[in-house]
């Protein structure tokens, strides 16, 4: 058999990713940003397993959701399935170690998520959420400070154009209410069709509201059945729009049915609207959006979702809300929770699409290059002098050891410094550093080499050993 015929093909599974250097690096920027902001915030860090019993996962967050879990067997014959959020998870711990974690409690934890869906661009089977939740009580002040934490993510970030669009899940069961829709099965119908608005439009929604549709692949997409009049009043419902907070609420005043569930769920918007004024955050960026439902069938109360205006395309970047219930699944008291999870995936997609990324190959700062006969010790000591100051490095060690070859190393990388050693630099006691850099730019920003010569800017020097960590220093300074 010839040796290709044994070779295992390479391949990436449908709907998964790899991430090479240039991909993750700029994700580990972004997390360490969100991340701090969570800990600011006073959030702890907390991880759960990828996989969890079957029963855990399967009805919490809907019907559609159950279609979506990885569901595998452990080795004893157990049911088990991937984990689909970070959100379940804690509520189990929650209800598992009460005397551990004992409301009140915040808790942020990143890591991937699973689900089985269709794999399009953006859009994985695997992807990562960095998630927070806050539990022991029902004020929606703490709404309004993830609201908040969502605002300060995206700003740290450098987005100018955001919104933070805001409802409440106890509006639209006013309206379903009012409607006379008391069926859960039906609600939840009623709320998935919603749901879809952003994605194909109001007419669509208008007949899955009602009789149903046919999708632009010939499939029939079954409607909720109600009639024509139940259908506008939802969709005046979920059209009412204004400039600012307090004008959403005036105009659910004359779009929502008479009754105490309508009237409750105008006081938590109002409340809800005090407590972000108190935080100071503007109309423009945290809009109240009757017709924001979110997916997952666990929501309570107030739900937000996070788009950047100047790159909708990639939907929403972050998103949650509140759930009262979710831990009597497992414990049998009510402990109230509210949370938001970041889609690490998208958020980057988007970032590096505005321009915000910068793009990085390599976190290294400086390579150790050598010349000539110089012993492998001499540079692993260098190296090591350079790492006990905190300096990131990387000694070379390649199939080719000439200068040109670890030069490109570097330029194909991104190292921005070089420490060279020769045979007659360690004989002196010396070194050159070489900013590597500097040649690039100079290039790009002079017009002569007049100029070049004028600019004062040294791109390398020979120094005595002594004074080579305070060089590098300086150079990675001036890049």
């Amino acid at each position: 058999m010839p040796d290709d015929e044994r070779l295992v093909q390479p391949r990436t599974l449908r709907g998964f990713q790899d991430l090479l250097p240039q991909d993750f690096i700029p994700r580990k920027a972004v997390i360490a940003v969100i991340e701090g902001i969570y800990e600011k915030y006073g959030y702890l860090p907390l991880d759960t397993p990828a996989v969890e019993h079957l029963e855990t996962l399967l009805g919490t967050g809907g019907e559609e959701t159950n279609k979506e879990l990885f569901t595998l067997e452990t080795p004893e014959g157990e049911p088990v399935a991937l984990r689909y959020d970070l959100t379940v998870g804690f509520a189990r711990l929650l209800a598992q170690y009460p005397d551990r974690l004992k409301p009140p409690f915040r808790r942020y934890a990143s890591g991937p998520v699973w689900r089985v869906n269709k794999p399009g661009p953006g859009r994985f089977r695997q992807f990562t959420q960095l998630d927070i939740d806050a539990a022991g009580s029902e004020n929606v002040a703490l709404d309004a400070e993830i609201i908040a934490i969502m605002c300060e993510i995206l700003t740290t970030l450098g987005v100018e154009r955001y919104e933070v669009r805001v409802n409440t899940r106890r509006l639209m069961d006013a309206v379903l209410e009012g409607c006379g829709i008391l069926e859960q099965d039906r609600q939840k119908h009623v709320l998935r069709v919603v749901d879809k608005l952003a994605k194909v439009g109001v007419d669509n929604v208008r007949l899955e509201l009602g009789p149903g549709r046919i999708d632009e692949s010939g499939d029939p997409i079954p409607g909720v059945g109600l009639t024509r009049q139940v259908v506008e009043k939802i969709l005046d419902f979920i059209a009412v729009q204004s400039d600012t907070r307090a004008g959403v609420v005036e105009m659910l005043r004359g779009v929502l049915p008479p009754g105490e569930a309508a009237e409750s769920a105008l006081r938590e918007l109002e409340e809800l609207a005090e407590d972000l004024n108190a935080l100071g955050l503007p109309d423009r960026y945290v809009k109240f959006d009757p017709s924001l439902a979110r997916g997952l069938d666990y929501y309570t109360g107030p739900v937000f979702e996070g788009v950047l205006t100047d790159a909708a395309e990639f939907g929403s970047v972050m998103g949650g809300g509140r759930y009262n219930q979710l831990v009597s699944r497992f414990l049998d008291q009510n402990i109230p929770c509210t949370g938001m999870a970041v889609g690490l995936d998208r958020l980057t997609s988007a970032l590096t699409f505005l321009g915000l990324i910068p793009a990085l190959k390599t976190t290294v700062q400086v390579l150790v290059v050598t010349m000539g006969k110089v012993p492998a010790c001499e540079t692993l000591k260098l190296a090591a002098e350079l790492r006990a100051a905190g300096i990131r490095t990387e000694a070379f060690f390649g199939p080719k050891m000439n200068l040109k070859s670890q030069l490109s190393h570097a330029d194909r990388t991104q190292i921005p410094v070089a420490v060279l050693l020769g045979e007659d630099e360690v004989a002196r006691g010396q070194v050159s550093v070489k900013d590597l850099m500097a040649g690039k730019k100079e290039r790009a920003d002079i017009a002569d080499h007049a100029a070049y010569r004028q600019a004062g800017r040294v791109s390398q020097v020979t120094v005595a050993r002594q004074a080579m960590v305070e060089t590098v220093r300086k150079m990675l300074e001036q890049g």
